[in-house]
Order: structure tokens, then sequence, then C-alpha cells
């Protein structure tokens, strides 16, 4: 076996703090009352995230105020704040906005923002409209006059509690990216109705909104495409944290329910369907990291990383979640329990940058339909590079 999938003993040691900070602050009547509070989120613990356990911007480099790690070591602590849907604003802040300034060139607005949100006294949300987890300019909503932005984008996660948006804009010289104050004059969020109340989401409209340039046109489209992929790998590690999560509260429901004095898990059908489970949870998470190591070392592609990783993931997770609803019968269906939280968030996940099916297409137009004979796509096949 090569590098992947051989994690340091520093990140089992990031994984054990992760989990148990997790395990602490975002128990299941945490995460009831977090997802239902106004905002939902907590900022005194968003703030520990990043100035104690300093997770918010692990791949950041120590320059810029993070801690000078790889993406490896991001996911490590994502896929454990996964387990737990554990509520803040991870999809806009550390799955996309952050990865988006890190590759910006620097500057005095990116470098005081980056250090912002790495340290948690920030948050993001990111305004970037995408087409399976792809940037195309043409999907550009808002229109930048100078230094400000008229249009709107819809659906855009974490956006109704942000400190800062954020945004792609079209100007007569290109597209570009621009950080906006989510209070300022000129920005009106609406929040939306959503099925996952751990992964809030709202309408942006901006009306001359006075923005700050983050990446010119010349940088933009490099920046942006680099943090959906970053953000298309990071969301499937953390579906892989849940699916893990719902196959192990399964297993140990299976071992402890009697049923015709029996363990539940003791009959055929039940094995076999924990097993089928556990086949789903290792694929992704195979899936899930290669395309994190293919971020981080270049070692694939990694835009076909990045959609293999997100088409298998996503899909895991839903098949995921069914089963673990249908091992725990009728209590598994009710609001008191916890399966049909990861039920709500394996729904909103797998519609975020893509779905299942938008990926197994852009996979098969990067191998069959742009691939050409002097440079054919790189896909792992475990042998030595």
């Amino acid at each position: 076996m090569g590098r992947e999938y051989v994690f340091t003993e520093e990140q089992g040691q990031l994984r054990a703090a992760v989990r148990a900070f997790a395990a602490e602050h975002f128990d299941e009547s945490s995460v009831r009352r977090i997802m239902e509070s106004d905002p939902p989120f907590d900022a005194r613990l968003w703030g520990r995230l990043g100035a104690e356990l300093g997770v918010l911007g692990l791949s950041a480099p120590e320059a810029d105020g993070g801690v000078g790690g790889s993406l490896v070591d991001q996911a490590v602590a994502v896929e454990a704040l996964g387990a737990r849907l554990a509520c803040g604003p991870l999809f806009g802040t550390v799955y996309l906005a952050i990865p988006a300034l890190v590759a910006a060139s620097s500057g005095p607005v990116r470098d005081e923002l980056l250090a912002e949100l790495v340290e948690g006294r920030r948050t993001a949300a990111f305004a970037v409209g995408d087409r399976a987890g792809a940037f195309d300019p043409a999907a550009v909503t808002v229109t930048a006059d100078r230094d400000a932005l008229t249009g709107s984008v819809n659906g855009v996660v974490d956006a109704s509690y942000a400190d800062e948006i954020l945004v792609a804009a079209t100007s007569s010289d290109g597209t570009a990216l621009y950080a906006v104050d989510a209070t300022a004059d000129g920005v009106t969020r609406t929040p939306l109705a959503t099925l996952d109340l751990t992964r809030p989401q709202a309408h942006l409209a901006f009306d001359g909104a006075a923005a700050r340039l983050i990446a010119g046109p010349e940088d933009a489209e490099h920046v942006i495409a680099h943090a959906l992929r970053v953000g298309a790998a990071l969301l499937a590690v953390e579906q892989v944290g849940a699916a893990q999560h719902l196959l192990d509260l399964s297993v140990d429901y299976a071992k402890t329910r009697l049923q015709f004095g029996r363990p539940i898990g003791s009959f055929q059908a039940v094995k076999h369907e924990l097993a089928d489970l556990l086949v789903d949870t290792e694929h992704a998470r195979s899936a899930a990291f290669h395309a994190v190591w293919a971020l981080a070392d270049g070692s694939d592609d990694p835009a076909l990383a990045a959609s293999i990783a997100q088409a298998v993931a996503s899909a895991a997770l839903n098949r995921v979640a069914t089963g673990a609803i249908q091992v725990h019968g009728g209590i598994g269906f009710t609001w008191e329990h916890q399966a049909h939280l990861y039920f709500k968030r394996a729904i909103t996940d797998a519609a975020l940058l893509g779905s299942a099916e938008q990926h197994r297409h852009r996979v098969a137009e990067l191998v069959l339909d742009t691939a050409t004979v002097d440079r054919a796509p790189r896909v792992a096949d475990g042998l030595p590079a």
C-alpha cells in the first residue's frame, strides 16, 4: 500500500481529540437544541473549534493564521464532526470559503478575512452557483459595477447567519470573486424552509452592495474551481462520517434488540443488511479520502477524483440512512430517534454540489468524452505510480 490511507500518529491524535469534542458538545440533545435556535449556531463552540482545537484551518498556511497542515488533516477532522452532525457553518466556511481564500493571491482583504475565518472569529457563506460541483461562469447571476454588486443567488448554505459572503460576480472585464459584509446595506437575506434543520439555507439578494475584491478575472476561475473541488471532497468525507455513525448505531441496536427471544442481529436478513451497509461505507471512505489525497498531492486528476467521491459517497449515505431506519424498525421513523436527522442530512447533502447522477455523468465525460490519447485521465489502480 502506498502513502494513501496510512494515517500518521498525529492524525490519529487529531481524530481522537475532535471525536471527544464532538461527542461532548454535539450529542443528539445538543444538536436538536442548536438546530432549533435562532440562529442555529453556537458561536462560542465555533470559536473553540478555531482558536482552541485549530480544526477550521488545518490546511491553511501558518503565515495566514492556519495550522499549516494538509488537506488530509482537515478531512480527518471533518469526518469526526460529520459523524455527529455538528451544527455550524462547516460547509460555507471550511469546505468552500477557506479553500478559496487559500488558493487566492495574498492581499489585505484576503489575508485579514482568512485569518479571522480560521480562528473562528467570523463565518462565511459561498454564494457561487455550480453545475455538479464545477464552476460555470455562464451560470453567475450577480453583476459587478466597480465595487457594487447587484443580483441574487438562491439556496446558499449558511448564508442566513454568516458574517461574510464570498460572491462570484461578472463585469465587462470578466468574472471575479468578491467578499461582502452580510450585514451591509444592499444585502437581503431570506431564510428558506429546508429539510435539514442542521444545514440552513437562504436566498441572497444584492442591490448595489459594497464588495471587496478577493480574486480578479485572471484568477477567479481557478480559485473558485479549486474551492468547489475541495468542497466536494470534504462533503464526501462528511458523508462517510455520518454513514459510519449510523452503521455503528445500527450494529449496536441489532445486538441488543430482542425479537422472538433472540437479538435481531442473529437473523440472516439483518446480518446481510448490515454487511451491505458496511461495504457501502468502506467504499465511500476509500473514494472520499482518495479525492482528498488527489487534491493534496496531485496524484490523480482532482476533478475526476472529486466527482467519483461525490458519486459514491452521496449514494452510500442515502443507502446507509435508509438501511439504518429499516434495522431500527418503527422507532427509526419517529421524531424522537436520531436516525431521521441523519436521513435528512443524507437527502440534503446529496443535492449539494451536484447529485450522484450528475457526478457519474461528469466522470463519464472526463473519462470518455474529453480525454485524449496524450492526456488520458489517471485513475488509481492501487499500483505504485
